[in-house]
């Protein structure tokens, strides 16, 4: 049986909660439990119903036809509960708008001979990182934290970006450190990295939190745009669907662009709309310039 490593003072936090470590670390697929993993293992069931009314679910479904059952397994339990706290306590707004990413195509089909080379996957997943890193440079509201208590606004000087990754056992997201300060070679390595240990379930807790701003990319999946949940304690998600071909005018002359859409969810208590457009848009005129993002 693996021991599961945790302070003392982790392990005393835990029994008061009355938290089964050793559950927990097998259900997140650790070894080590910190502090922050005992903070998201709150019981889910405190916010499964409104009000704590579980009339709505309380129902003999088979009552009307033949049901199969699967039981929810604790990883996804938590996150259950983390999702359903921050849509419920977060005032969210999201913002739409998309991209133009010609250029940044151009750009990855003339490096794929260096990316073989390289044996790296240069993905347009990091370019949009490295962008948003640079755009929370320039609106430094999206790279901070509301306290608890929602009195103090709380800027970070680092920006690190969270990657969410669907995993067999639920959604992760792994966080690449100081993404403002590395180059499109070693974003792109990370992110093929971490997405691995993620679906092998090696992430260590290390690697989980501090996020400054996460993404949530479907665009290998589908859809035109979406409505991402906050992953608090950060106060903005940036969502990112299929790149589509939009026609665009330029002198009565329409002209074939591909754009990413964007969709930009913000905790209304800390941006407003007004930021919100301008940061996007900023976001985008990295996207649609990508030469920007590498000076």
């Amino acid at each position: 049986m693996t021991t599961v490593i945790a302070a003392p003072s982790v392990r005393a936090l835990a029994q008061r909660k009355g938290i089964d470590i050793e559950a927990l670390a097998r259900d997140l697929g650790r070894t080590t439990i910190a502090r922050e993993d005992l903070d998201s293992a709150a019981s889910p069931t405190a916010a499964s119903a409104p009000d704590g009314d579980r009339s709505y679910w309380d129902v003999d479904h088979a009552a009307y036809g033949p049901v199969t059952e699967e039981p929810m397994s604790r990883f996804a339990q938590l996150a259950s509960a983390n999702l359903t706290a921050a849509n419920a306590l977060i005032p969210q707004v999201t913002h739409h708008d998309r991209a133009d990413v010609s250029e940044i195509e151009a750009l990855r089909k003339d490096l794929k001979p260096e990316a073989q080379a390289r044996a790296i996957k240069l993905t347009a997943l990091a370019f949009h990182a490295k962008a948003l890193a640079r755009t929370l440079r320039e609106f430094p509201r999206f790279n901070a934290s509301l306290s608890a208590d929602g009195k103090t606004l709380i800027f970070k000087e680092y920006v690190h970006i969270g990657i969410a990754v669907d995993t067999a056992h639920g959604l992760m997201v792994p966080v690449i450190r100081d993404v403002d300060k590395k180059g499109l070679w070693q974003i792109a390595a990370e992110i093929t990295d971490l997405a691995s240990r993620a679906q092998a379930r090696k992430i260590g807790p290390d690697e989980m939190g501090g996020a400054s701003m996460s993404i949530s990319n479907l665009g290998g999946i589908g859809g035109i745009g979406f409505t991402p949940i906050v992953n608090p304690p950060e106060v903005a998600i940036l969502g990112l669907t299929r790149t589509e071909i939009v026609t665009v005018w330029e002198n009565d002359v329409p002209r074939p662009v591909p754009m990413v859409p964007l969709d930009l969810s913000y905790d209304h208590r800390v941006i407003n709309g007004a930021d919100a457009a301008r940061f996007t848009s900023y976001l985008a005129s990295l996207i649609s310039d990508p030469r920007r993002i590498m000076v």
